[in-house]
């Protein structure tokens, strides 16, 4: 049985369960034998949906199980910078773990979300040769009142247990936007113009992965790809924790 240095420290502090947010016990009796819990109670795993079967060959939204179409609705009228999308997780039900995580300092989370990434997406995201993996930065002054950045927090885990290269500063939020909620699609673009700068002039990277907390439209996720793009990179992909699924 393997034993991180994260099961040692919950037997001190005992860790939430990203689900449900009660407290996890250290150890839990299964099959009548004492073993170290998982990151998250065993029956609020049942709750949690991960993206699995059809989903769109763009963004990969979920698509409707009888679905014959290769893409969402808004990929086949959308231009998107990015090679394609993934995500683990399908929003509604893990919308409010996420709002812990991102608003209310739940950053323990993010280990269960690495762990279900590997899981569900390992291979999947090896084979493609990534070179760099990017977080979507935040606007510094906004990053400072939260005290971190979720999606850096999340793209740091899943480094780690894919052992993937981790370049957290690679691009730069430079101009503070209004809150993406707010906008209509063709507002969040507009919304986003300038507002990433690339830290190199010359990106020697050819396969970037940019992570973030929750895919909407890609409008973000776009501006940035086009920024690697035109800097040199070939390919850029898009990771996820969550999406919607397509109507």
């Amino acid at each position: 049985m393997e034993i991180r240095a994260s099961d040692v420290l919950s037997l001190i502090y005992p860790r939430r369960c990203p689900i449900c947010d009660d407290v996890v016990g250290p150890v839990e009796i299964r099959g009548g034998r004492i073993r170290i819990s998982g990151p998250a109670h065993r029956k609020c795993m049942k709750k949690v949906q991960l993206v699995r079967g059809a989903t769109c060959f763009k963004c990969g939204k979920p698509l409707a199980d009888d679905s014959t179409e290769e893409y969402c609705e808004d990929c086949k009228h959308t231009h998107h910078y990015f090679t394609r999308g993934f995500s683990v997780f399908k929003y509604r039900s893990i919308s409010g773990s996420i709002y812990r995580f991102k608003y209310l300092g739940r950053q323990e989370y993010a280990l269960f979300y690495a762990l279900a990434t590997r899981h569900l997406l390992g291979k999947k995201l090896f084979s493609l040769g990534i070179d760099a993996v990017v977080p979507v930065p935040m606007y510094p002054a906004k990053e400072r009142k939260r005290g971190y950045n979720q999606a850096r927090v999340f793209a740091e885990k899943v480094c780690k247990e894919l052992g993937l290269s981790f370049y957290p500063d690679l691009i730069r939020r430079v101009r503070d936007t209004r809150p993406m909620k707010e906008l209509d699609a063709h507002e969040r673009r507009i919304n986003l113009k300038k507002a990433f700068i690339i830290s190199e002039n010359d990106v020697k990277f050819k396969c970037i992965l940019i992570i973030d907390d929750i895919y909407t439209t890609g409008s973000t996720i776009d501006e940035i790809a086009h920024e690697f793009l035109m800097a040199g990179a070939e390919r850029v992909y898009c990771l996820t924790l969550a999406i919607g699924q397509t109507t």
